[in-house]
Parts: C-alpha cells; structure tokens; sequence
C-alpha cells in the first residue's frame, strides 16, 4: 500500500479521507500539479512550485507552504514511498464549508499528495509514433491555470481515444493551443515551433525545458501561433508533458505525419533530452 500525504500526516492511501464538503469535490474548486520523480530526486521541482503558486494566484487561494517547506514535505513523499522513478501528484483545494459559490473566507486548503511509478513510454510508442486527431477547443478561458476541474479535457481525450488515437491536439480559433494532456510541438524544415505561453494552454513544464534544451544545442526552436493548416504539412509533430516526456506523433486524423515515422529533429531532442536526465542523475544532491 502506497503511503500518501494529507493535510499534515503521512498514511496509507487507503485510510485516507476528505470530507464530502470539500469543494474539491463539490465544485472542482483547486488546483494540482504533477512532478517526475528521478533516482529518488524530484525533477523541476523549483519550477513545479512556480506554477503551483501561479495557479493558487490565479484562483485566489493561499498557499499554505513556503517553497522550503514544499520541498521537505514532497522529499519525505517520496522516500517513504522507496524514491526510484515516480510520479508524484499534488492536489490543492479551497477546503471544508457550507455548499455556496462564493468564496468562504478563513478556512484551511485541503492539501492532498501521492506518489506512482513512472512507467517509461513502450518501445513501441518511441519506435513507430503514436496518433493523434484534431478536436475544438472547448475548454474555458483560463486554460493556463492547472484547474483539478478536469472535465473538458477528458471528454476531448475520450474523442481521441474513441477513433484510436491517443492524443487530442486541440484548435481555438484556427490555431492550435495545445493537447488534452500535452503540449505540441511542430517541425517544418528542421525548425521547431510551439505556441506561446498564454490563458489559452497549460505552462507546460517539460515544454518550457524542450525550448530550452533545444536552444542550448543549437536547434532552431520558435514559440509563435500556429495554424491549423501547418498541422496537415508538418514534417514532424511531438507531444510533450511530465509523464510521458517526449512522444513522437506519427499519424494525424488517420494520414501520416511526414514520412509517417519519428523524424530526425524528434530522435536529435529525445537523446539530448534523455542525457540531461542522466546528468541530473550524476550530479551530487
């Protein structure tokens, strides 16, 4: 049995419970984030707690940590669940009350933790691609807060998964924002491109390390709109997120991607990707 945190005490997922005023659970008021656990040390952290506290700010809720405090509490997470590769998840909500839409004032945020094994992406999915489709964006207008109010982007992954693909990229306005689950990545011409940061798509984390990694090696990366139509003429497109790193997508509404196989620039930021794990996992904590 995984050992999880709840408000203040370390216990077995199974013995842990929130009150059913939560408004977590009443109205899908909070916020959470998801970390990558490598060799026991937990990847971005400082990064991750950057976002937590941008979207906290952004629902108007107190963070009840100080990023110390985070750090020690998350590392005691993860030890107690054996360290290695995890996925730890993090869940904020507003707290207990009374059922009303207005924000109540003095109560405490629940706050909620749990660790899983990170499991690698199949070879197969590195080998040959994955597919992907193209959906409306149906979600609000505060797509860059990392809401737990979940619903829309499963309903869009559900679209995907229906027609047996396993991503949704996802198009507002003739442009592409980001996926269900992921950001996206495009590829014209060995130039990477990304949309930009904005209320439209989530600040991915592994999305803001890709531009960076890609830039130190000299790889030509722009975060600019981007149209619907240069999906369908990309040479190559990834997915990125926390979970499943870099993903190459290989067929688009059931037509291939390019040459419908991982391209070049894919393999080039996977590898540089993978060895700045390994030097993470090289460097004296």
């Amino acid at each position: 049995m995984s050992i999880v945190y709840l408000n203040g005490k370390f216990l077995p997922a199974d013995q842990a419970l929130v009150p059913v005023l939560d408004r977590g659970f009443i109205f899908g008021d909070g916020v959470y984030e998801v970390i990558p656990v490598y060799h026991g040390r937990l990847f971005r952290l400082e990064e991750h707690l950057r976002r937590l506290q941008d979207s906290m700010d952004g629902i108007r809720l107190h963070n009840p940590h100080t990023v110390a405090e985070w750090s020690a509490l998350l590392t005691e997470l993860v030890q107690r669940n054996g360290g290695g590769d995890l996925s730890l998840y993090l869940h904020i909500t507003r707290g207990v009350a009374e059922r009303d839409h207005a924000m109540p004032p003095g109560i405490a945020p629940t706050v909620y933790a749990m660790c899983n094994t990170l499991k690698a992406p199949p070879a197969q999915q590195l080998q040959a691609g994955i597919a992907a489709i193209t959906v409306p964006d149906i979600r609000w207008q505060y797509c860059h807060i990392k809401a737990i109010a979940l619903l829309p982007n499963i309903l869009l992954r559900q679209q995907a998964v229906d027609r047996g693909a396993m991503e949704a990229i996802l198009i507002r306005d003739g442009e592409m924002t980001e996926g269900a689950a992921s950001n996206i990545f495009v590829v014209h011409n060995d130039v990477i491109a990304t949309p930009p940061k904005g209320q439209h798509l989530l600040p991915g984390i592994t999305r803001d390390l890709i531009v960076e990694l890609a830039q130190t090696h000299g790889l030509v990366c722009e975060q600019r709109r981007i149209r619907e139509a240069e999906l369908a003429t990309a040479d190559e497109l990834w997915l990125t997120s926390s979970t499943k790193e870099i993903l190459p997508i290989t067929r688009l509404n059931d037509a291939p991607v390019g040459t419908g196989n991982p391209g070049k620039q894919w393999r080039r930021i996977y590898e540089i990707y993978q060895q700045f794990k390994r030097d993470l996992a090289d460097t004296p904590s």
